[in-house]
């Protein structure tokens, strides 16, 4: 989400990808590795882990001919002192007539315990105490970075292909307009993290209690049908369009690039699923464009909120 002390930092930055430069940072393991790399992918030039002394001439030498610059760096990076680094990566940014962005890439202390645990690594400030040690030294230390973020990610229970598109929707090298991503979800799995607007449709009539119903989705047209015929929800839809239809050019005028909407329910089987479905529908008929996306449609009755064969971030 982006903070709203930073919102003014990344308005003009937010009509094109051009001219930024991108620090990505954040907590050991929670995937900062991945989302330079996807940076990297989407024509950045990326300055990894160099000793912070070395990127100032870095930034500017780039800055000539590269349209778009990343610089990667955590609490391993030699000269890592924050209130200094950010001091001298202003200097150099605004040398160069860019801005510069700040990406927290952050993740669950219980995930981040895992993955260490998992890939059998030290944690760099555990020394010879547990893990959990560590982390908690880390976050401490890092937590005035944090709260400097113009965005933070949380990959507690993200896929690297979700980071992916999320990074795509904020820092794309050009962009036109206001881009929107709808999710349906299961409030037992959790909220989605990143999402900038959340709707709660558990009041409206549930199909898992009508038989003939229970094994199909928000997707299968018995269970549109089911919902057509209720007026409780042509009244709600209808009230969430009035709100939502106005707000859209708004969150472009303020620099926004990306928007992302989660629809809940209780199972996110059909309730979320049918409301995501008809709302991303109603906005592509106005011409906006939309990604649509169901988190938990295909999860079982295990409380993990990642679909069987996602693979996390990490690293």
């Amino acid at each position: 989400m982006l903070t709203e002390s930073r919102q003014r930092h990344s308005e003009a930055a937010s009509a094109s990808g051009r001219g930024r430069v991108l620090l990505v940072t954040g907590m050991s393991r929670a995937g900062r590795s991945t989302a330079l790399k996807t940076l990297e992918d989407m024509g950045y030039e990326a300055f990894d882990n160099l000793p912070l002394s070395l990127v100032p001439a870095l930034i500017e030498s780039a800055a000539a001919d590269a349209p778009a610059i990343v610089v990667g760096a955590d609490l391993r990076t030699r000269g890592f002192a924050i209130e200094s680094m950010l001091e001298t990566l202003d200097d150099a940014v605004g040398r160069t007539t860019r801005e510069l962005g700040v990406i927290f890439i952050d993740c669950d202390d219980e995930q981040l315990e895992r993955r260490y645990t998992e890939t059998r690594r030290p944690h760099p400030l555990a020394g010879d105490r547990p893990v959990m040690d560590g982390i908690r030294l880390e976050r401490r230390v890092v937590s005035a970075l944090r709260d400097r973020a113009d965005l933070l990610i949380d990959t507690s229970h993200l896929t690297a292909a979700a980071l992916k598109r999320l990074l795509a929707g904020h820092f794309a090298q050009e962009i036109v307009g206001l881009r929107i991503f709808i999710t349906s979800f299961a409030y037992r799995h959790g909220l989605p993290r990143d999402a900038d607007l959340i709707f709660d449709v558990r009041f409206l009539d549930n199909p898992h209690h009508v038989p003939e119903l229970r094994p199909l989705t928000g997707r299968d047209p018995e269970v549109a049908a089911h919902f057509e015929q209720d007026p409780g929800f042509l009244t709600f839809f209808s009230g969430l369009w009035r709100l939502l239809l106005p707000l859209l050019p708004c969150y472009e005028k303020e620099g926004r690039s990306y928007l992302t909407i989660g629809v809940g329910c209780t199972g996110g089987r059909h309730r979320s699923v049918y409301v995501a479905e008809r709302l991303a529908a109603e906005l592509r008929s106005a011409g906006s464009r939309v990604e649509l996306s169901h988190r938990d449609l295909a999860i079982s009755s295990s409380p993990a909120p990642i679909p069987a064969g996602a693979r996390v971030v990490a690293g």
